[in-house]
């Protein structure tokens, strides 16, 4: 079967001009299925690069085809397209034209062409690159005897746009009691800051790695969740599958946990040599460190002495409560507690959930269900949030997707937004008038709630006295 051609209507991301199936005849095309939340697709962009670098006849076209209502949106994509890096063109199918016309049915899913334009065949999930390089190995020689392969790189890694300002996709926020910590995510560090804003030290050069040593030494890979235990600053080192222990008194960051590579569930084991994948938050409870495994769809934990081990989530994605082992979740991605539960917000199912004795869910049904509805918990509903701080009796919670922090009494059993407009910008004032963009961490610093508004590259305050919101403004000369 030849491969159709692209829908003339749709919008073209990372590239310059719009590219046809016969632009592209003479060399392998790998399209690329995927959006923007799901974590498995963030897996493979690396990938995707090793790909592009090892086979100048490959061309990577992703077609973003959108799950929620938030990644439709072009600029919302734009903004993905940057934050993770991405240099291959992006066609936008927010309409799911050609995830229908190619039958897909999963997220990551990839269709190999031919250089001929013949659909070589399709695949989903993590793993392409393995999977992709025997077939490119034993197709390239067979194609270049027929003389229809151009082995000339065709395009250029596209120049990447740098964020001007202090912050660039900040991810977490937590605090000690007197500083703010901020997981400053796609600059590879984390800035420790007065409630004022002024600089106090920095964890982390700013070089993307996984170096461990003196803080101005050593290296992240967008790190985003955070948790204190006296001079101890425990990090979830995303994109670096680890636990890094930042020590404020000696000023040295260690790995404690992960091998440094995405793997598949397992039973865990001692630290550094358990895979973990995509840790994205962190909370202490009791002698426990609780990890939102987002990558594996559980909730892990970690002893004082280094064991590291899943505590609740199958491994399977799904919105199932019961029995920890039993129980489904769905990239749970920020962790809370109360003292005595875990809380924990699953985004790719859009719910609020607790760990007490098993899983049970507050809000949210399942994978597709999402929306922005304030009231009882059985009608409300969430998009994709990512944060969340429990408080005097309430969880707060950044909204992700629908732009806007939230309270949910968990007495009343209610929700109801408390800032933000439910459209993506850039505003402060009264808490209804307020505008964020895919704010992602939340934690209290007094009366005061500190949010990473990621996508704004900020961090806004808003004040529990008088409803408004601020922008921090932080200084960077200690």
């Amino acid at each position: 079967m030849i491969a159709p051609e692209f829908p003339e209507d749709l919008v073209w991301l990372n590239t310059d001009r719009r590219y046809t199936m016969r632009d592209l005849r003479g060399r392998f095309v790998l399209l690329d299925f995927w959006t923007y939340c799901c974590i498995n697709c963030m897996h493979v962009i690396p990938e995707l690069k090793m790909l592009e670098e090892r086979y100048p006849e490959l061309v990577v076209i992703g077609v973003h085809s959108a799950k929620f209502e938030n990644e439709m949106r072009v600029e919302n994509i734009e903004k993905a397209v940057m934050r993770y890096g991405i240099k291959h063109p992006v066609v936008v199918d927010s309409g799911q034209i050609m995830w229908r016309t190619y039958g897909i049915k999963a997220w990551p899913s990839f269709v190999l062409i031919a250089p001929d334009g013949e659909i070589l065949g399709r695949t989903s999930g993590e793993g392409i690159f393995s999977i992709l390089v025997p077939i490119m190995e034993q197709l390239i020689p067979e194609y270049e005897k027929r003389g229809s392969l151009h082995r000339e790189r065709m395009m250029a890694g596209m120049t990447q746009k740098k964020v001007s300002g202090i912050l660039s996709f900040p991810g977490k926020v937590a605090s000690d009691g007197d500083n703010l910590f901020i997981a400053d995510s796609n600059n590879n560090r984390v800035l420790i800051v007065s409630q004022d804003g002024d600089l106090v030290d920095v964890i982390g050069s700013g070089e993307e790695g996984h170096d461990d040593g003196e803080f101005g030494y050593a290296q992240l890979f967008r790190p985003q969740g955070i948790a204190i235990v006296g001079d101890m600053v425990y990090i979830a080192d995303t994109e670096n599958h680890m636990i890094r222990l930042a020590d404020l008194g000696r000023r040295t960051l260690m790995r404690v946990a992960g091998t440094g590579r995405s793997g598949r569930p397992g039973f865990g084991g001692r630290g550094a040599e358990v895979s973990l994948s995509s840790p994205w938050d962190l909370v202490f409870l009791g002698d426990h460190l609780y990890i939102a495994m987002a990558g594996f769809h559980q909730i892990w934990r970690m002893d004082l002495d280094g064991m590291v081990e899943p505590y609740a989530g199958s491994g399977a994605e799904g919105l199932i409560d019961g029995p920890l082992e039993m129980a489904r979740l769905a990239q749970p991605s920020g962790l809370t507690t109360d003292g005595n539960r875990i809380y924990f917000v699953d985004s790719e199912s859009s719910s609020l959930r607790v760990i007490d004795g098993g899983v049970r869910t507050l809000i949210g049904r399942d994978l597709f269900y999402f929306g922005d509805i304030d009231g009882d918990f059985e009608r409300a509903r969430l998009q994709h949030p990512l944060g969340l701080i429990y408080r005097d009796g309430s969880i707060y919670i950044a909204d992700t997707y629908n732009h806007r922090i939230k309270k949910a009494d968990l007495s009343s059993r209610s929700i109801h937004t408390i800032a933000g407009t439910g459209r993506p910008g850039f505003a402060d004032g009264p808490g209804d008038m307020a505008a964020f963009y895919e704010p992602s961490g939340i934690t209290f610093l007094g009366d005061s709630c500190f949010i990473a508004d990621t996508n704004n590259h900020a961090v806004r305050v808003y004040d529990l006295r008088s409803g408004d919101v601020s922008t921090m403004r932080i200084n960077m000369k200690k």
